[in-house]
């Protein structure tokens, strides 16, 4: 039971902007931007309650700035589902696991699974993993390179360019393939009844094939394969453009680098 004599809790920007003299959408850009504790702890949420007694600091030198936006690069674990459109939110993606869906990729984007690697210092923020689109989908059984952005412009890219963005898999085959399939793999292949363009493909060893195509539809790899006399058990992607998988392990993520294109 609250006491009468208590003074209810507030919202942090609001109990910001009154003690530094800023507005309130200032005290909104401080707090998502990671610059504001309360009692010690880092809050990144405006409209988080603070109550009178509690301790709220402003770091020293912090800049009211709106955050640009960012893309990810998540090196997708089989068994994920990486599909096309705004992630779900924690809520939703709770009821298709209890629906027995296969979990999303988009959970795996937690600041713990973040790969620190070359280029400046990215502070780690709880407004980089919200409104993410992913317009570079993989079957739930592949792993490799998938993309999450914010960025408008990195979605459009990715859109525009679909047809002629090159991207490179490796993919495991069973069986034994027909006489001059290899051949027919690069050039040759019908898929949901047009002809393919060229592709490069070759062997990496006994029983790994490397693709690298351009215009890649849901199904194609796979279906090609088997055309041959081969069955796909598994497939990764290395590539999108010009920008590689490594050094990412599965489950990691890191943010596209400033000079960076695909």
């Amino acid at each position: 039971m609250t006491d009468p004599g208590q003074a209810p809790a507030i919202r942090l920007a609001k109990r910001l902007a009154a003690e530094v003299g800023c507005s309130r959408r200032e005290a909104e850009l401080y707090i998502e931007g990671g610059h504001v504790s309360v009692d010690g702890r880092v809050v990144e949420e405006p409209g988080a309650r603070v109550g009178a007694q509690q301790q709220v600091r402003l770091a020293s030198g912090a800049r009211a700035e709106e955050l640009p936006p960012v893309t990810l690069l998540l090196h997708k674990p089989p068994g994920f589902e990486a599909g096309l459109g705004l992630g779900q939110t924690p809520g939703e993606a709770h009821a298709s696991r209890s629906r027995g869906e296969a979990p999303l990729a988009l959970e795996l984007l937690r600041p713990d699974s973040h790969h620190v690697g070359e280029g400046p210092p990215v502070r780690v923020l709880g407004r980089h993993f919200k409104n993410l689109a992913c317009h570079t989908p993989l079957p739930t059984e592949a792993s490799g390179l998938v993309v999450y952005t914010q960025d408008g412009r990195v979605a459009r890219k990715l859109q525009q360019d679909a047809e002629t963005l090159e991207h490179e898999c490796i993919v495991q085959v069973a069986g034994q393939i027909a006489d001059g399939g290899l051949q027919r793999l690069c050039h040759g292949l019908e898929f949901n009844g047009r002809p393919l363009p060229p592709i490069k493909v070759s062997w990496q060893s006994e029983q790994r094939l490397r693709f690298a195509l351009k215009g890649i539809r849901p199904g194609q790899v796979p279906a090609m394969c088997a055309a041959v006399g081969l069955s796909v058990t598994a497939l990764r992607r290395l590539r999108i453009g010009r920008i590689a998988l490594a050094p990412l392990a599965e489950g990691q993520w890191r943010y596209v680098l400033p000079w960076e294109r695909f």
